[in-house]
């Protein structure tokens, strides 16, 4: 296998956790991470108590494993069941998860919620481009930073 191959294989490897509740946005996030050639793995949850699952072993994903962990989780704040700052709160209260780079992408523009966010450990804030051309170039600088230039802590590398 060449370098570039070993390269996309590994880029590929690399599990993107979306939590996102608005069917619309997880359409548009999906569409803008294809079109940037972003060939992750994406695993969708739909509320803050699924992505909690998944990222637990629990409900629904009861038997995953737990090795495997997303290279970075893309959370929406205005969520069902648990919203996406309980959600960051107990990512950052659990040592097998604590250490995961969680992007906040929402469409809040609310500097509380800005503040919250990084006072709860996100990694990053993002506000949803509007436009649909600029949230495009926005996925596409998040897959490139998130899934290329990033080094994560090797406690989340145990695939």
């Amino acid at each position: 296998m060449s370098n570039l191959q070993s390269t996309i294989s590994n880029l590929k490897s690399k599990i993107i956790l979306l939590v996102e509740d608005n069917p619309d946005d997880e359409v548009l996030t999906l569409r803008a991470l294809r079109q940037n050639n972003i060939l992750n793995e994406v695993i969708v949850a739909r509320d803050g108590v699924e992505a909690l699952d998944y990222l637990f072993g629990e409900g629904a994903y009861a038997g995953r494993n737990l090795n495997v962990m997303p290279e970075v989780v893309l959370l929406d704040l205005k969520l069902p069941k648990i919203d996406g700052f309980e959600v960051l709160k107990r990512i950052r209260s659990d040592s097998r998860t604590k250490l995961l780079p969680v992007v906040i992408l929402t469409s809040s523009k609310e500097e509380k919620d800005m503040i919250n966010g990084y006072s709860l450990g996100a990694n990053s804030y993002i506000c949803k481009p509007v436009d649909f051309e600029k949230f495009i170039e926005a996925v596409r600088q998040l897959g490139l930073y998130w899934l290329v230039l990033n080094e994560t802590p090797p406690i989340i590398r145990r695939s």
